[in-house]
């Protein structure tokens, strides 16, 4: 005989906490589905589990399932599912209040929370994820009996400040969930939840991978004598139907009902049970990208953190890959459940171009970013995803070196980034590393083939940054290296300027910019100079001495220093830094996000052996007071900033001095 129904009421801080959930917490509200799915998952879960190892039970399991049942003219939503089902102590405990211990102290920092999100990533951590069906309803009622047990129970409440409880004793085994839904308020976010399309729409969103079938009449019927609301007669015969016991009817009805989801969780199945094909199937399902991924990395990871993962590198980049607004591709599950789209606690900005799907096991469903950003755990699965990426594309490097060089084209600028943002994995991204080179017109190279070519006794990757290809091999700087036959790297991605300027060496040979500092290729080719040699530099600088000097006065507000050059062999002069300098690039980039910078003075070097600077030489000592100098020494750091790409100062200054000059020449 069944008990009389109890009325209790939920304690004042559940109840405040209750109303926060439905009335503002959430704003979508199409995740009550999701949520109530992800329990009726885990209801069945445990009852395949528990039935291997009580065999007094007395259940079947051949045909565990969800099932969504759509009453119009009651309208009533019932998610139901044939799992382990809950004594009245369980709904007591887990569905008849949300009160323990902390609530008060939760409830004052959602109160303080300053937006939804930060109110829902508390919520999250408490778990209270059933009563987001009161967002959507205004009142539920479940039906339970749990698996090896007689006697049922009956709880509902309309989620403002009591609910009631009772025995019944004529349920199946599992769990119904009737939600009375409120009208569809398109401002509020309320969809009509009562229409095919939309649970399909939200089932394939969220739950298309749970691994229990989710399923729905084909049409659902239009009265309450189809989907009845005795829970007992209804959910018996279904109970029948659904396990083929009752004969040709059941058999009729089972024919009725359609599987929204696909319960194809490939990350799930292991990696020698899944086809190339399959594959590349669903990295078109979650990516809309028709072209096969260039590299796969599918994983697994048990212990104290389980998950899975599934992770496609794409074979050519996607249009939006340096927006602003460009999301990250990999997508966060928890038990198969649908969380989020673009999880960035998962990869990090440098690998956004990744694609693919990870699964958790050990997450509650309403996380939020916040906590994800936060997470112990998730910080360390991102640690390993990274790890991963990383090595697949150093295994794609040696094993497909020309499809590894195609994929670099497509993703070498944004692969960079990760030398500026993630120092834990420097050597494996330096390894990684392709860049243009002197060495040939065409292929790139990477760093480790450039150390194999160097020449004896030289320990330096040299390189030069440039708007393009062309600039730099034209540049002043790169003669003496072009007529030495040293090789330099061409950097022409504007990440260049930065990473070159904070990683100081590749596997223990330094980088030197050919642009910065002094450059003594005399000593790389054949050891400390002879004492001729010396002699015929020290001979140079005093003949020269008087002209620096002048000239270092003459254009102190432009550079700090004038010197002789060692590497310049056909033109008369060019500019350099010192060697931790700010490139004249580097300092614009800065600039223009708002960074106030002190102007940086540069250092101009002359050739002595080029006919013009020979020339000014020996006017200077003619003649030291001749205002023609000056203009003559104008012109001649203008182009040497000119032939770098740089801008003039003065523009019109430059061609009034040069046009003047050209005319007194004539």
């Amino acid at each position: 005989m069944a008990s009389p129904t109890q009325t209790l009421e939920f304690q004042a801080e559940t109840r405040q906490l209750l109303q926060l959930v439905i009335h503002s917490i959430y704003s979508n509200k199409d995740i009550f589905l999701r949520e109530l799915i992800s329990n009726a998952s885990d209801a069945l879960d445990k009852l395949r589990l528990e039935s291997l190892t009580d065999s007094g039970l007395g259940v079947d399991t051949s045909d565990l399932h969800i099932r969504l049942d759509v009453d119009r003219d009651a309208r009533t939503l019932t998610v139901r599912d044939n799992g382990i089902g809950m004594t009245r102590d369980d709904v007591v405990d887990l569905i008849g209040t949300i009160a323990k211990s902390g609530t008060a102290s939760l409830l004052a920092k959602i109160k303080e929370a300053k937006d939804a999100e930060a109110a829902q990533s508390l919520i999250g951590q408490f778990g209270v994820g059933f009563y987001s069906a009161f967002m959507v309803a205004d009142k539920v009622a479940l039906h339970t009996r749990r698996a090896g047990t007689e006697q049922g129970t009956v709880w509902e409440s309309d989620g403002e400040g009591t609910y009631t409880i009772a025995e019944a004793g004529d349920l199946p085994v599992g769990t119904s969930v009737t939600l009375h839904l409120k009208p569809a308020d398109g401002e509020d976010g309320l969809g009509d939840y009562l229409a095919a399309w939309k649970i399909r729409q939200i089932v394939k969103q969220y739950s298309d991978f749970i691994r229990w079938p989710i399923r729905m009449a084909a049409e659902p019927a239009g009265t309450g004598a189809d989907f009845g609301t005795e829970p007992g007669a209804e959910s018996g015969a279904e109970s029948g139907a659904e396990s083929g016991t009752e004969g040709e009817a059941a058999g009729e009805r089972r024919d009725e009902l359609e599987t929204l989801n696909s319960m194809k969780a490939l990350w799930a199945r292991p990696r020698s049970e899944v086809t190339e094909a399959e594959y590349n199937d669903f990295y078109q399902q979650i990516s809309h990208d028709w072209q096969a991924p260039a590299e796969t990395v599918h994983m697994r990871a048990e212990g104290t953190f389980e998950y899975e993962a599934l992770l496609f590198i794409p074979s050519h980049a996607p249009f939006d890959l340096f927006s602003r607004d460009t999301k990250r591709g990999v997508q966060l599950y928890v038990k198969r459940v649908f969380i989020m789209d673009d999880c960035d606690a998962l990869m990090p900005d440098y690998l956004r171009f990744v694609k693919g799907v990870v699964d958790a096991h050990d997450l509650s469903l309403n996380v939020s970013r916040e906590i994800l950003q936060h997470d112990r755990q998730i910080t360390a699965v991102r640690r390993r995803l990274v790890k991963k990426v990383l090595g697949a594309l150093k295994d794609m490097r040696s094993g497909r070196s020309d499809a590894y060089a195609a994929l670099w084209e497509q993703f070498g600028r944004v692969l960079k980034e990760g030398l500026i943002e993630d120092r834990d994995n420097t050597d494996a991204l330096l390894e990684l590393v392709r860049a243009a080179s002197t060495d040939d017109a065409e292929k790139t190279t990477t760093l480790r083939e450039y150390v194999e070519r160097m020449k004896d006794g030289q320990d330096t990757i040299y390189y030069l940054t440039g708007e393009n290809r062309a600039m730099v091999e034209n540049s002043p700087h790169m003669e003496a290296f072009t007529a030495k036959g040293y090789e330099v790297l061409i950097l022409t991605d504007p990440v260049d300027e930065v990473w070159t300027d904070q990683i100081p060496a590749f596997d223990g040979h330094r980088f030197q910019s050919i642009a910065k500092g002094q450059v003594d290729l005399d000593g790389d080719d054949d050891g400390d100079a002879g004492d001729e040699a010396k002699a015929e530099k020290a001979q140079r600088e005093q003949d020269f001495a008087a002209l620096l000097g002048w000239l270092q006065n003459a254009l102190a507000d432009h550079v700090k220093q004038v010197r002789l050059s060692t590497r310049l062999t056909t033109s008369a002069a060019c500019l350099v830094g010192d060697a931790h300098d700010l490139t004249p690039t580097l300092e614009k980039m800065y600039r223009a996000m708002g960074q106030e910078l002190p102007p940086v003075k540069r250092i101009l070097e002359l050739n002595p052996t080029h006919p013009l600077v020979t020339a000014l030489r020996q006017a200077h000592e003619a003649n030291a007071d001749d205002p023609a100098l000056a203009d003559t020494a104008e012109l001649v750091h203008g182009s040497a900033l000119l032939a770098e790409g740089g801008d003039l100062p003065d523009p019109a200054r430059f061609t009034r001095l040069l046009t003047d000059r050209l005319t007194h020449t004539l």
